[in-house]
């Protein structure tokens, strides 16, 4: 059975994944085609078009669309709830509970549009919605490949009501434990937090991330932003995660998720891009804050299941958190954590098809990597540098990881771009900049020359699955670069620029099987360094998604100051 899967529901992070007999063949995001980084108000056109072809398969050819957003009955205790707790914006309390489904029909509407537009099943294919958070849940737990009794968490800002998901999986089966519902949402006050701090809500909450070991997380108390008894949670929405008149303008008159209470108690928002006194602290304990509300939650809600199996699923915006996620690691019940890579909302595409082919019989196959895009040929990379403006000089290669790692070697930052493009956030060495990370001052060189983003951003290391084990101290799976690990103290002066102010890395372990070729270039360079590491962050500059095409690779190569480009088996270099 040929399965779609649509995302885009909840007006950003469009994107499209297909099943066919319950394998994942394809998924991309529509930022990488439109180059409109999270795609707000769009629906994924050209990566419905891209999943197809990929697949080799006609548009008429899909027995089933799901996408992942449902109908909320009034009879469902999450309306009620919403409606009581935005009692002083009467007119999103009484949308609620007289029009609470008019996103859904909204959301209906779109994807029959694009199902109607790319001619998909003729006409004939059904459309199945699927709630928002069940198809988090489904993204994790069908995908993960367990086969024990699994804990599934999902938190994130919103779907249709619900913000928080504590549940399990048996059998192949989802149950639901317990929800919370918006404004009581972690991912929400994280969010509100992250554009107090000068960032962009959706995008911002890494850098706050980054920013947080910076700082004391004991110098504020943040505890009136939420209450908080091991069982429950309830936000402060005089504070944050507020709506209406009670949000904080800036001189533009632009809104923003918290109120001037807010401001009155800590101050101006940040404003720029250094990591200044008082923010630092502010983020820490934010961060801090919410580790320690969602590991007692966890405890509460999926402790039990955790001492019987060790076995957690996680999705939603909320486990790109990978300091929370390395606390939930380090629960001495948790034997393996599955974060699902694409764990934001471009995720959802993944977890409604999966959710649907597993309801319909099908037996959902584990994700065995992420790298679900496009891929382009050596002669496709030749005839875009042909084609392209600046009319680059290039030279094939026959040693490709050779020559790379010898530019690596030599201390130049390298673009590097081969094989599928990866689905979700991270470049997993598909999409991606390199460095050498034992060069000094290359991840200051990357931040400031290339990428044009915060000095103070950390970078994240990929290396061979046979150094991880010392370098991090663990066997702990982490294919994805989902979770930081403490680094060993000698390996922390081996490879430097990989390394963040609190001693950890964001790490990506690397399998010959999942990326031959990068598995060569990480060898390469170790025969040169001494180390099976190399610095790795995605191929583009701030603002703008990854890099999807040669064409794309071309222009963000020429807009900035990298001076090698490696496409498949050409390499393009500004200098002579």
């Amino acid at each position: 059975m040929n399965i779609l899967g649509i995302s885009g529901a909840v007006s950003h992070d469009p994107s499209t994944a297909l099943f066919i007999d319950g394998e994942l063949v394809a998924a991309a995001e529509e930022e990488r085609f439109i180059r409109d980084k999270h795609a707000k108000g769009k629906y994924p056109y050209e990566a419905t078009r891209f999943c197809l072809e990929h697949a080799g398969i006609r548009p008429a050819d899909i027995d089933v669309v799901a996408f992942p957003y449902a109908a909320i009955p009034l009879s469902s205790r999450a309306r009620w709830h919403y409606a009581a707790r935005h009692w002083y914006a009467p007119d999103r309390a009484l949308d609620a509970l007289f029009s609470g489904n008019r996103r859904f029909h909204r959301n209906l509407r779109k994807t029959r549009k694009l199902v109607e537009d790319l001619g998909i099943g003729n006409g004939n294919a059904r459309i199945v919605p699927v709630e928002h958070h069940l198809a988090h849940a489904s993204s994790a737990y069908h995908l993960s490949g367990f086969k024990e009794k699994t804990a599934i968490l999902g938190i994130d800002g919103k779907g249709e009501y619900a913000t928080t998901f504590f549940g399990y999986g048996e059998n192949g089966r989802i149950h639901k434990v317990k929800e919370f519902y918006d404004p009581d949402s972690l991912g929400g006050m994280y969010g509100a937090m992250t554009e107090y701090l000068g960032f962009e809500m959706l995008d911002g909450e890494f850098k706050v991330m980054g920013m947080a070991p910076y700082g004391d997380p004991k110098r504020f108390d943040f505890s009136r932003l939420i209450e908080f008894d091991e069982t429950s949670f309830r936000v402060n929405n005089r504070l944050i995660n507020v709506v209406g008149l009670r949000r904080y303008k800036d001189a533009a008159g632009k809104g923003y998720y918290f109120s001037p209470k807010l401001v009155d108690w800590l101050g101006p928002k940040r404003e720029g891009d250094e990591i200044d006194d008082p923010y630092i602290d502010y983020a820490a304990a934010i961060q801090q804050l919410l580790e320690d509300v969602a590991l007692g939650l966890i405890d509460h809600y999926l402790g039990d299941i955790l001492r019987e199996t060790g076995k957690i699923c996680y999705a939603g915006g909320v486990a790109l958190n990978v300091k929370l996620n390395q606390r939930i690691i380090a629960r001495p019940d948790t034997k393996e954590l599955f974060v699902q890579p694409a764990a934001s909302d471009a995720g959802t595409a993944l977890g409604a098809a999966s959710y649907v082919a597993n309801d319909l019989g099908e037996t959902v196959q584990p994700m065995r990597h992420a790298y679900l895009g496009p891929c382009y040929s050596t002669e496709q990379c030749i005839e875009a540098c042909q084609q392209h403006e600046r009319q680059p000089q290039w030279q094939h290669i026959d040693d490709v990881t050779g020559c790379a790692a010898k530019i690596l070697a030599d201390g130049n930052p390298l673009a590097w771009f081969q094989g599928r493009m990866e689905f979700g956030p991270r470049a997993l060495g598909n999409r991606s900049i390199l460095g050498a990370p034992n060069v000094k001052g290359i991840a200051e060189r990357i931040n400031e020359q290339i990428k044009y983003r915060e000095r103070w951003r950390p970078f994240c290391p990929s290396m061979l699955d046979r150094v991880a084990p010392e370098l991090l101290l663990t066997d702990h799976p982490a294919p994805y670069m989902t979770f930081t690990f403490d680094v060993a103290h000698d390996w922390k002066q081996r490879v430097p620029e990989v390394v963040h102010e609190d001693g950890t890395a964001r790490a990506h372990v690397v399998t010959r099987d999942a990326n031959p070729r990068y598995y060569a270039l990480i060898e390469a360079l170790e025969k040169l360094t001494g180390n099976g590491v190399i610095l790795n962050t995605s191929l583009n500059r701030r603002g703008e998604p990854m890099v999807c095409s040669p064409t794309d690779a071309l222009n963000m190569f020429f807009g900035s100051e990298l001076q090698y480009l490696m496409m498949e088996d050409i390499l393009v270099r500004k200098q002579a």
